[in-house]
């Protein structure tokens, strides 16, 4: 980017004069004092750490402006390019919003309980093969990083794909509206954050917030094998396409093959092309049907969604394989976990093929309210000691889950660990995984089963 700090006072209407800062040229935006660049505009959040103490760092990383808080007028700088608004929060999803309307790429929103990541990944792929194409970096999906990942924007940018996360009612509606996006996909409703929302009703209501902005001459894609998004769906007025992988939808896949490290499928609107993904799992396929249709609606030629697909880099610990010296493969999937994806991914893992054993580890899914126990009891139905012989399981409420299989599972083949203490299961998993092994870690991002990952890779 590259605009004058008198534009950034407009677009967040700051409410101080700039006088002889006005044509300070800004290059950059951050937050944290310490990921900044020369020519960057500082704005400092309040939240655990009130981000206003850390001006003076922020200036040595190479600051040259600063917004800030008119509550904390009193503290501000004298001698420093200061941009005053009432709420800095605020000025940064203003500046955003001035910003894409200025930019004007078209616009792809992502949101679902599972898969939004690696669809946008996806979409991204394929969109570069044709235009500048950004999209939101790691986790940036909230009312802080979706404003931050338009500001990134070059002026050269032609598509820029966003993926939004919500835990509350309003969150996608807000983000949806600050975007304003061309084409809005859903992945699908599964049972993330339940315990706020309480049903998959509700959560689907919540999702179905990303049309909130959508451009009236917009596109809004779903999946069709949710009945949820179906019956929500008629009230959309926008154009609307399904994905999925029953027949009865918009495009559909068929002829799917999995590999271990790959799933290769065809689809009923190219019966002719085979497309391949870097991954494995049915419902990644549906990832990227979602993929495909915004590529569809792009006009971008089946070659090359076909080498977009194939050459994919997906963001790590997404259903990620990594071998480790004793060569026994790890399919990494620590990011997040809820029932459905969890059923899904074993679903896919218990296909590997092995000399060896298949072993799991699972962490407590979290945030699933008051049904918590009975859901992590529902995924005894997946596991099975003549397909994964041993099962590592960690967390309080996995407990549910470990009386399920007690019955099914040898003692010696079914372990356990209450406390998110790491070591012992670290020390167990050494001890028994050997050469041509597979093992799959699935857990919530706040059980941090990547420690895991980290000691099984040394």
């Amino acid at each position: 980017m590259k605009i004058k700090l008198a534009e950034v006072a407009t677009a967040v209407h700051a409410v101080n004069d700039i006088n002889e800062y006005a044509n300070v040229e800004i290059t950059s935006v951050a937050f944290d004092s310490r990921d900044l660049k020369p020519g960057a505009l500082f704005i400092p959040l309040v939240a655990d750490n009130d981000g206003h103490e850390f001006l003076a760092s922020a200036h040595q990383n190479g600051a040259v402006a600063t917004l800030w808080a008119n509550d904390h007028a009193a503290t501000a700088p004298t001698d420093f390019p200061v941009v005053m608004v009432e709420d800095t929060l605020v000025g940064l999803q203003e500046l955003a919003r001035d910003y894409l309307a200025k930019m004007s790429p078209k616009v792809v929103a992502i949101t679902g309980s599972n898969g939004k990541t690696t669809t946008k990944d996806l979409i991204a792929a394929i969109g570069s093969t044709q235009y500048n194409t950004i999209k939101t970096p790691e986790n940036f999906n909230n009312e802080i990083g979706v404003p931050i990942t338009i500001l990134r924007m070059e002026k050269s940018t032609e598509l820029l794909v966003v993926e939004m996360g919500m835990d509350r009612f309003g969150q996608l509606e807000f983000l949806s509206d600050l975007v304003k996006p061309d084409m809005a996909v859903i992945t699908m409703i599964g049972e993330a954050h339940i315990e706020f929302f309480k049903t998959r009703d509700k959560i689907a209501d919540a999702k179905m917030e990303v049309v909130s902005g959508l451009n009236q001459a917009g596109l809004f894609i779903y999946n069709g094998d949710e009945p949820l998004l179906r019956e929500r769906a008629l009230n959309v007025n926008q154009a609307k396409q399904t994905f999925g992988l029953a027949a009865d939808n918009d495009v559909y896949a068929t002829e799917i093959e999995a590999g271990d490290y790959a799933t290769s499928f065809k689809t009923n609107k190219w019966p002719d092309v085979t497309f391949t993904i870097p991954v494995v799992g049915e419902y990644n396929v549906a990832n990227a049907l979602a993929a495909l249709v915004v590529g569809s609606e792009l006009k971008i030629s089946p070659e090359n969604l076909q080498i977009a697909l194939r050459n994919v880099v997906l963001t790590a610990n997404r259903t990620q394989w990594m071998k480790n010296h004793n060569d026994v493969r790890i399919l990494s999937d620590v990011y997040n976990s809820n029932p459905t994806a969890v059923k899904e991914v074993v679903k896919a893992f218990k296909d590997t093929k092995t000399t060896g054993k298949r072993a799991v580890v699972l962490g407590d899914m979290l945030e699933l309210g008051e049904d918590s126990k009975a859901l992590h009891a529902s995924l005894a139905d997946s596991l099975n000691p003549s397909e994964i012989q041993e099962v590592f399981l960690m967390g309080a409420d996995m407990a549910a889950l470990v009386a399920e299989l007690g019955d099914k599972y040898p003692a010696d083949q079914l372990h356990y660990y209450p406390t998110l203490d790491k070591a012992p299961l670290i020390a167990d998993l050494k001890a028994t995984l050997a050469s041509d092994d597979v093992v799959l870690l699935k857990g919530s991002h706040g059980i941090h089963l990547e420690q895991v990952l980290s000691a099984l890779m040394q």
